[in-house]
């Protein structure tokens, strides 16, 4: 039977095959019979211009009597497949391309489920033992099944699987894995270093769009590849040449470099230049262009002061960030922000802090405090307007410099407070230099996957708040998991303070 469906011609004879003949199929042929239908299907042209969705010949096939008992076959049968049959049946059905809600899915994938725990490496190595095309990795990873085994198995599997075949994978197919492996933080070395390969060798006939997809993932782990030592000049060499002709993914790109400590001082030259600037303010996406490059100028003075190229004019700058970021507002029930805001309240009083507070040139914080070098929080009220923080960056005009030279006037007499000094609102007489303290909340989608190295974004801004002259005092969620009760918080700051 295997051999017959394989050596089908035509979607009819596989349909056949395997409706005509129930006594003779077995758990394994379904998967098989699947597999040769999308292989088919791939090689019949495309439907006429107007034909209308699903009446191409995929349509046509799903619209057949014959497949919907093959399908009703395998939904019936499923339960007393193996563990091999049941992986193979949900490939076979993403690279054919059934939707997701479809009864045959949704029923492998609730079988897949209740077995996680029996699966093996084979099980879902076997996902990458054929070619995998770009419909399939996508259904695959919009799958429930792998998003919640991805850290073991599948990755794993993947891992070894993509640098033997990353040669053949189209670039399309390549940002589709960058941008899985991206949004689930999966800081993964060989699938990293195999992306940077793929980046070396092809980036001269991609353009920036995919360029912008294939770095993205290594400034959001935090991770500079194995080939940064020629990869990154690759990377400057392309963007001098097309900067000009996709301006959003090229500050995206610039954005994920200086992510990672790294700047292209020629590629600077361009998009501060006058041109870059005039035509990034007539595009549709001035405001966001507007707002990475206000905080790559921010970076460079920050960072890269041997640079002395163009700058932002200070009439386009603005703040990055106006408010907390989008995932940070979407896992707020999931934040342990909430038990420190609490914790601190009690401790300090609500008049001792602020909550949410933007910087500039852009960062929202979680609490903002004012302590003095007696180790003594002091009411926002009475600190004084010049101490309380740099000046607002404006569109009107703003100087990173002369922020930086008056928080290091303000701060010159500021000593660390005593660790022993327990944190209280001031007496009437205390007094003394405000120093900027920032408590950052380290929630885990702050890091990456099982792992405690920050998102690049988020070390990317502590850089920068303590080069402004804050003192960060970290929370990561490790240590606050571990917190029970509005005491034990209220202990554990007061430790951390």
């Amino acid at each position: 039977m295997k051999r017959l469906i394989e050596r089908s011609r035509s979607v009819g004879e596989v349909l056949r095959w395997v409706t005509q003949n129930p006594g003779k199929v077995s758990a394994s042929h379904y998967p098989i019979a699947l597999h040769k239908l999308g292989q088919l299907l791939q090689q019949q042209p495309a439907p006429p211009v107007g034909a209308g969705v699903g009446r191409g010949p995929a349509g046509q096939v799903l619209e057949q009597p014959e497949f919907h008992a093959l399908c009703q076959a395998i939904v019936s049968g499923c339960a007393k497949f193996d563990n091999f049959s049941i992986v193979n049946c949900l490939y076979a059905a993403a690279a054919l391309g059934l939707p997701g809600e479809s009864p045959l899915v949704r029923v492998l994938e609730d079988e897949s489920r209740s077995r996680l725990g029996r699966f093996n490496q084979k099980d879902v190595s076997m996902v990458f033992s054929s070619e995998a095309n770009n419909k399939a990795l996508e259904a695959i990873f919009s799958s429930q099944l792998f998003y919640e085994n991805r850290q073991e198995r599948f990755i794993r599997s993947m891992a070894e699987w993509l640098p033997r075949k990353a040669e053949n994978l189209t670039p399309y197919t390549m940002a589709l894995i960058a941008k899985y492996v991206a949004r689930h933080r999966l800081r993964e070395p060989r699938l990293l270093d195999t992306i940077a390969n793929f980046l070396l060798k092809r980036g001269e006939q991609l353009d920036s769009k995919v360029i912008q997809k294939l770095v993205f993932p290594f400034s959001r782990m935090n991770y500079r590849p194995s080939n940064h030592g020629e990869l990154f000049p690759k990377l400057e060499a392309i963007l001098e040449q097309k900067a000009g002709s996709s301006p959003l993914a090229t500050v995206n790109i610039l954005m994920s470099m200086f992510q990672l400590s790294h700047f292209p001082q020629t590629v600077l030259h361009q998009v501060f230049s006058p041109a870059f600037i005039t035509n990034v303010m007539s595009s549709p996406y001035a405001l966001i262009v507007r707002r990475y490059l206000s905080l790559l100028d921010a970076a460079v003075e920050l960072e890269f002061r041997e640079y002395s190229g163009p700058r932002l004019d200070p009439r386009y700058r603005v703040l990055m960030f106006e408010h907390a970021l989008t995932a940070d507002e979407a896992n707020r029930k999931y934040s342990y922000k909430g038990l420190v805001a609490e914790a601190l309240r009690q401790l300090v009083g609500e008049e001792c802090y602020r909550q949410d507070e933007v910087l500039p040139p852009g960062y929202c914080t979680d609490f903002l405090l004012w302590i003095n070098r007696s180790g003594t929080v002091l009411p926002l009220s009475r600190v004084p307007a010049a101490s309380k923080a740099p000046p607002t960056m404006s569109p009107a005009a703003m100087s990173l410099r002369s922020s930086v030279l008056a928080l290091t006037s303000d701060l010159q007499d500021f000593a660390p407070f005593a660790p022993e000094t327990p944190s209280s609102p001031p007496g009437p007489r205390e007094s003394g230099r405000a120093g900027r303290v920032v408590l950052s909340v380290n929630d885990k989608w702050h890091y990456c996957q099982n792992s405690d190295i920050l998102v690049g974004s988020r070390a990317m801004r502590d850089r920068h708040l303590r080069l402004l002259g804050y003192c960060l005092v970290q929370l990561p969620y490790t240590e606050l998991e571990k917190v029970s009760g509005i005491e034990e918080a209220k202990h554990y700051l007061r430790q951390k303070l």
